[in-house]
C-alpha cells in the first residue's frame, strides 16, 4: 500500500517507528502538500465571492496551479520512500569477489543519485509552491489570510527539509559534477524559498 493511502494515524505510527522509511524526506513532503492544500482552500473560499469579485480570474488560476502541485507532493511522499529503498537493497548485494565489489559500488552510487535526486526534484516544487501561495496575498479572502501564512510555514519547513535529505546522499556520492550541481542549485533554490516564505509571513501578520 502507498503511504499516502494510509490514515494518517497509520502514518504517523510508521513515520514513528523503527522502519527506516519513511523517514525526513516523506515527512518534508507531507509538510509542503498540507501547505499547498492550505493555499488551495484560500482559493475554494474566495472564489464566488462578490468582496473579491476583481480577483476572481487571478484567483481561479491561483486553484488551477494549488491543484497541479498538491497532486506532485503527494506523489513525492511516495517517491522519496521508494528511492530510499532502493539504496537500501544494495546492502543486499553480494560481495563475495572484486566483481561483485565493484557491481555494488556502482549500484549504490546509481542509488544515493536517485535518491539525492528526488528531494531536489521536491524543492523545485516548493519553490514554485511559495510563488503560487504568495499571488494569493492581498487578493484573496481575508477571513482566511492565517492560513496562507501556515501554508508558508509548511512549505518552509518541508524547503529546509527537502535539502536535508539532499544534502545527506550528496555526501556518499562520488560524482563531483553531480554534486557541485545540485549544491549549487539546491542553495539557490533554498535562499529563493526562504525568502518568498518570510515574506509571505510578514504579509500575513499585517492581516491578521
Amino acid at each position: 500500500m502507498k503511504l499516502v493511502d494510509l490514515t494518517v494515524t497509520d502514518f504517523i505510527e510508521t513515520l514513528g517507528s523503527d522502519a527506516p522509511a519513511p523517514g525526513g524526506g516523506s515527512a518534508a513532503a507531507l509538510s509542503a502538500a498540507m501547505g499547498i492544500s492550505l493555499t488551495k482552500m484560500v482559493c475554494e473560499l474566495t472564489i464566488g465571492k462578490k468582496k473579491y469579485a476583481e480577483f476572481e480570474d487571478e484567483i481561479k488560476l491561483v486553484f488551477d496551479e494549488t491543484k497541479a502541485l498538491q497532486d506532485h507532493l503527494l506523489k513525492a511522499i511516495d517517491e522519496d520512500t521508494e528511492a530510499f529503498n532502493v539504496v537500501s537493497a544494495v546492502f543486499s548485494m553480494p560481495k563475495e569477489t572484486d566483481e561483485d565489489k565493484a557491481a555494488r559500488r556502482k549500484a549504490m552510487q546509481s542509488a544515493l543519485e536517485g535518491a539525492a535526486e528526488s528531494p531536489f526534484r521536491m524543492m523545485k516544487l516548493m519553490v514554485n509552491a511559495l510563488e503560487v501561495t504568495q499571488k494569493a496575498i492581498g487578493k484573496s479572502n481575508t477571513n482566511a489570510a492565517s492560513d496562507l501564512g501556515v501554508a508558508a510555514l509548511n512549505l518552509k519547513a518541508g524547503l529546509q527539509g527537502a535539502w536535508l535529505n539532499v544534502l545527506i546522499n550528496l555526501s556518499g556520492i562520488k560524482n563531483e559534477e553531480f554534486v557541485a550541481q545540485h549544491r549549487g542549485e539546491g542553495e539557490k533554490l533554498l535562499a529563493m524559498g526562504t525568502a518568498l516564505a518570510d515574506d509571505i509571513y510578514v504579509e500575513t501578520l499585517k492581516v491578521v
